[in-house]
C-alpha cells in the first residue's frame, strides 16, 4: 500500500524554489561567458628589419593577440631596430615595442623626449652579439677588424649601438680604424657573400634564421667576443647591461662544428609608456607569457621567456597593467 507523501508547507516550497534558482544561476554563470569586456581598438607595435627576429616575433604575437583579444587590431611597423623602437614608443609613434635594455638606458640617460614616460611590460629573451666572417678570413678576434670593411648595422639599430661599443672596447675607432658600412641583417649576408664587406655585426636571439640560412650556403665563422666584457663595463652608462654569454654549439650547427662560442648578451624588453591602457597592457603581457611555447616553436628565442624573471624590466619601472598581470598569477 502506498504511503502518503509528507505535507510540504508553502513557505518551505518557496525556500526550495529560491535555492534552486540560486544553484541554477551559479551554474549559468559558470557555463555562460560574462559580458565581453576585453579591450578593443588599434595597437601599433614597432618591430625591426625584415626577416629578423623582432619582425618574426611581432607577426606571431599579432596572431596570438587576435585570438586572446579579438577586438584589438594590431598594426606592425618595421624599423631599423632597438634605438628607433624606443624613440617611436617614447614619442607616441608606436604603442608597444621590443628593445634591448642598453638602447632603452641610452635613451633615458640622454634625457630624450618622453624618456620619463617609458615603462616595461616584460623581460623577454637575450640578444647574442654575433660577429660573422668568412671561414677563410684572417679575422680571429675583434682587434683584427682594423683596416676591414665591416657592416655595423643601421644608424638607429641596437646593432649599431653594440657594434660601436664593442669596437671601442677592442681599441678601435669605427671612423678611423676600419670602414663602417650601414647595413643590417637584411643586407649584410649578401654583402659578405659578394666580398663587399669582410665582416658584419648582428645582435639577435638564437638562432637567427638569416644567419642559419647563410651558414648552409656559405662557409662562415663566428668570432669570439667574450673577452671584451670588462672593457665594455668600464665604458659605464648603458654598457653595464652587457654580460658574458656563450652561444651553444647547436645554435648554428653548420658553422660552429660542435664548438660553443663565447660572446656577449643583452636582455630584450617589451616596452610601452604610461599612456598605454592598463587593461590592454595587462592583456598583452598575459598573451606574451601564455604564447611562449607557440611562438617559440617558430622563433626559438621566445622559448626563453620566463614568468619568474619576466617582471624584472630594469631599467624601466613596470607598467601598472603588467603589474596587475603578475599579481594575478603570483602563487
Amino acid at each position: 500500500m502506498l504511503q502518503a507523501l509528507p505535507h510540504i508547507s508553502r513557505r518551505r516550497a518557496l525556500q526550495g524554489a529560491a535555492a534552486a534558482l540560486v544553484v541554477f544561476g551559479l551554474l549559468m554563470w559558470w557555463l555562460v561567458p560574462a559580458g565581453d569586456d576585453s579591450p578593443g581598438g588599434r595597437m601599433t607595435f614597432s618591430t625591426g628589419v625584415k626577416n629578423a627576429v623582432y619582425e618574426r616575433y611581432g607577426k606571431l604575437l599579432r596572431t596570438a593577440v587576435s585570438h586572446d583579444m579579438p577586438k584589438v587590431d594590431v598594426e606592425l611597423l618595421n624599423s631599423e631596430g632597438s634605438q628607433q623602437n624606443v624613440e617611436r614608443v617614447a614619442t607616441g609613434k608606436a604603442d608597444f615595442t621590443i628593445a634591448a635594455a642598453d638602447a632603452v638606458e641610452k635613451y633615458r640617460l640622454e634625457g630624450r623626449a618622453g624618456a620619463d614616460r617609458l615603462r616595461g611590460c616584460a623581460r623577454l629573451y637575450d640578444d647574442y652579439v654575433q660577429l660573422v666572417v668568412r671561414r677563410s678570413s684572417d679575422i680571429g678576434k675583434p682587434q683584427d677588424l682594423r683596416g676591414k670593411k665591416v657592416a655595423v648595422g643601421q644608424p638607429r639599430s641596437g646593432v649599431r649601438l653594440i657594434a660601436e661599443r664593442v669596437l671601442k672596447a677592442a681599441d678601435l675607432d669605427p671612423g678611423k680604424d676600419l670602414t663602417p658600412v650601414d647595413a643590417g641583417i637584411d643586407k649584410a649576408p649578401d654583402l659578405l657573400k659578394k666580398g663587399d664587406i669582410d665582416a658584419f655585426f648582428w645582435s639577435g636571439g638564437l638562432p637567427t634564421l638569416t644567419v642559419t640560412e647563410l651558414s648552409k650556403e656559405f662557409d662562415i665563422r663566428l668570432v669570439p667576443l667574450g673577452t671584451l666584457v670588462e672593457a665594455l663595463h668600464e665604458q659605464g652608462g648603458a654598457s653595464r647591461y652587457y654580460r658574458a654569454a656563450v652561444m651553444p654549439a647547436d645554435a648554428y650547427p653548420a658553422t660552429q662544428q660542435s664548438d660553443a662560442v663565447p660572446t656577449l648578451a643583452v636582455a630584450n624588453l617589451l616596452v610601452t609608456t604610461d599612456r598605454a591602457d592598463p587593461k590592454l597592457t595587462e592583456g598583452l603581457t598575459r598573451t606574451v607569457i601564455d604564447s611562449r611555447d607557440h611562438i617559440g616553436s617558430v622563433v626559438h628565442a621566445a622559448q626563453l621567456v620566463d614568468l619568474r624573471t619576466a617582471l624584472y624590466t630594469d631599467p624601466l619601472d613596470l607598467h601598472e597593467g603588467a603589474r596587475r598581470y603578475y599579481q594575478s598569477v603570483k602563487p
